[in-house]
């Protein structure tokens, strides 16, 4: 499934346009984003927490010619996926189960 999927699936779901539906997978996207480059991590309840952690500089192989290379010390960014979500995906998929979009 791509982004252009989602919204098309979204846009039918809600009412908006595609447009405007993109707009607003835009900006969610886009403030995950930068929440994560501040260093906060971003919860969204039922589904999972995005965040980074840091990694330690270590010593690499460069599987081609065998020499080590240093690898710089960086933060990464990780989803960890929630419980509920987790045992939603490992229940039966039931053909007739369609997208129902919260209006909460």
């Amino acid at each position: 499934m791509t982004k252009a999927d989602i919204v098309d699936i979204l846009a039918e779901g809600t009412g908006l346009t595609k447009i405007e539906t993109a707009a607003v997978v835009d900006g969610m996207i886009a403030t995950i984003s930068y929440a994560l480059k501040k260093g906060e991590p971003v919860d969204l309840r039922g589904f999972g927490r995005f965040q980074t952690v840091d990694r330690a500089p270590r010593m690499g192989r460069n599987p081609k010619t065998g020499i080590e290379v240093p690898i710089p010390a960086r933060r990464m960014p990780v989803f960890r996926v929630s419980k509920h979500f987790r045992e939603f995906v490992n229940t039966p998929f039931e053909a007739d189960e369609q997208l129902i979009v919260s209006e909460e």
